[in-house]
């Protein structure tokens, strides 16, 4: 099988995405719940099938998980130098298991209990209050509540913050970084066009050749019809 490359060819202030050797897959669901990524073989919660997209289940839950352990868990791999790609995949994994999991029974994981899923949003909120305390940006805090929020929202759990908008905050505290513009993207899949299109062409525009975001771009385009635009987009 070809392997899957992504080159970015510099057309006067344009970029130019090729996509080579894509297997096509189609996945139904929720953008942020239905979606693994790719985290390279980096520490995350348990999963069955392997951490990359190709071979992984994206309902694939321990079944022997204590559920109990997911607060403690998720906030001891969300460290300051987490990359983000890897912070993605983690809450991800927790939403699915704290509230996909109550209402998809293929998930096939038998805990229900909508609780432990809000005290971990609750302890990621409280991480931003107190890096605004310490005078500190917080730009991974508000990040990693915005996109807890934002995928418990398309898992349908109710929390009464608007995800995205702390995402976007943390981009605007200085956090340019590239693959937060790409997880603003997932977020904004279906919305309004123009600030979808904004973040994936400014994840485009900083992502290096060979990375793990460079990966996990050809992916999304492979698999979400929404993003056939990454197979011929240029920024202008």
């Amino acid at each position: 099988m070809k392997r899957s490359r992504i080159v970015f060819l510099g057309i006067g202030s344009a970029l130019l995405v090729t996509l080579l050797g894509i297997p096509q897959t189609t996945q139904a669901g929720p953008p942020l719940i239905c979606h693994p990524l790719d985290i390279g073989g980096a520490k995350s919660l348990p999963w069955i099938g392997g951490d990359r997209p190709s071979g992984a289940d994206w309902r694939g839950v321990d079944p022997n998980y204590n559920l109990g352990q997911l607060v403690v868990d998720t906030l001891a791999l969300l460290t300051p130098d987490t990359p983000v790609l890897v912070r993605m995949e983690t809450m991800r994994r927790a939403t699915v298991y704290a509230v996909w999991a109550m209402r998809d029974r293929k998930v096939g994981y038998s805990v229900k209990d909508d609780v432990v899923a809000r005290r971990l949003l609750s302890e990621l909120t409280a991480r931003t209050r107190n890096a605004q305390a310490k005078g500190n940006p917080g730009a991974a805090a508000w990040f990693d509540a915005g996109y807890l929020a934002a995928s418990y929202q398309q898992a349908g759990l109710e929390t009464g913050l608007n995800g995205y908008e702390m995402v976007a905050k943390a981009l605007n505290l200085g956090a340019h970084d590239p693959a937060m513009e790409f997880a603003a993207s997932v977020i904004t899949e279906g919305g309004p066009s123009k600030i979808h299109r904004d973040h994936l062409q400014k994840a485009l525009a900083g992502v290096k050749d060979g990375s793990l975001l460079a990966r996990n771009l050809v992916s999304s385009g492979s698999r979400a019809p929404g993003r056939s635009s990454l197979l011929s987009m240029r920024r202008r």
